[in-house]
């Protein structure tokens, strides 16, 4: 299971995921986004698919700054965590700050 994460989360769902996805990737599939709370064909999972957390707080690597608590951070196609919205999909808003380089920041998940 997912060692990241900040909050319960509360609901789930198995959804396909990119060959190689392990516990605790931030993961956009379709119109919702997530992190894996298992390795893809994990868990009691279909093939291809892995337990995804559509809700919760988790932390997640970036190289951006993120300047304020409650900034939105987005996903991009690759599965990157920006500040950048341009382009990109609303993954959810921070629950903390981190200046730019490599590291980590805790995120709250927000469905579109």
């Amino acid at each position: 299971m997912a060692k990241n994460e900040v909050f319960p989360y509360r609901h789930t769902r198995s959804l396909p995921v990119a060959d190689g996805t392990v516990s605790g990737t931030p993961v956009k599939v379709g119109a919702f986004v997530g992190v894996t709370l298992t390795d893809r064909g994990a868990g009691g999972n279909a093939a291809g698919e892995a337990t995804v957390a559509l809700s919760g707080a988790y932390t997640v690597s970036t190289t951006d700054a993120v300047a304020s608590v409650g900034l939105a951070v987005y996903i991009t196609g690759a599965g990157a965590i920006t500040t950048t919205a341009s382009g990109n999909t609303l993954f959810g808003h921070s629950l903390g700050t981190k200046s730019a380089g490599a590291g980590t920041v805790a995120v709250e998940i927000h469905q579109v």
